[in-house]
């Protein structure tokens, strides 16, 4: 028989907590910083990035160091670099020193972890399709035991479902706000063809352009014209 990981009870109330703190995440990036948290407990590091795939890039979304200018910006495609080898192959690697000597490895002038010397880079999984790819890095040399790749695995795997789930329930929220503008976006062209007697074209130019020299998004003007309206029609009432 398979030998087992020795776990105590601080293991699993460290995986107990973790787990429903992510599961209870407001949002994806809340839900994408409690797996991080969780990872850089499992296995102590210097640095801990999450990144998640979309389309056919990898992009930086969360990070153990404060990283505010290139967080959500900064892109790699799949198959370039140590990360995007690991999410092109599916499989966890482990460099203990001199990881910006391997020749996947590629250099990011704005991280200085870049140049750390250990890096262990492992998929994120939802129900086999891969999510995303957490990288963990140590200033100085550092091997990673098996036990450390198989524990960092085993947060991919429990990651990813939540970091899939969180990012889904933020896709939703996105459309469910576009759906909100159009319809606002179209009464408000309704209002504009009735009152001055414009095309629908022209009712939406006219709103796009008040959005441009003001400044606001379509959204904005959209609600102040049907607000507009909402007076005029109380005004009469009274």
């Amino acid at each position: 028989m398979p030998s087992s990981i020795p776990v105590d009870d601080s293991h699993v109330d460290v995986l107990h907590q973790s787990v429903s703190r992510i599961a209870s995440a407001d949002g994806f990036h809340q839900a994408l910083d409690r797996v991080l948290d969780f990872a850089v407990q499992v296995v102590k590091c210097d640095s801990c990035f999450i990144y998640v795939l979309e389309g056919e890039d990898l992009v930086l979304r969360a990070s153990k160091n404060p990283h505010q200018e290139v967080l959500d910006r900064l892109k790699l495609r799949v198959g370039q670099g140590i990360t995007g080898w690991v999410a092109e192959h599916r499989e966890p690697v482990a460099v203990s020193k001199e990881a910006f000597k391997d020749p996947r490895f590629q250099r990011f002038n704005e991280l200085p972890e870049d140049r750390y010397e250990a890096f262990l880079s492992v998929p994120l999984f939802s129900r086999g399709r891969l999510v995303g790819v957490m990288n963990l890095q140590h200033r100085d040399p550092h091997v990673y035991s098996p036990r450390d790749i198989r524990l960092l695995s085993t947060v991919g795997f429990m990651a990813g479902a939540e970091v899939e789930l969180a990012r889904l329930e933020t896709q939703n929220s996105d459309l469910s706000q576009q759906l909100e503008t159009r319809k606002l976006v179209e009464r408000a062209k309704g209002i504009l063809q009735r009152d001055l007697g414009l095309t629908e074209e022209q009712a939406y130019l006219s709103i796009q352009r008040q959005s441009r020299q003001k400044r606001r998004t379509m959204k904005e003007i959209a609600e102040a014209i049907v607000l507009s309206e909402e007076v005029r029609n109380s005004s009469r009432s009274e």
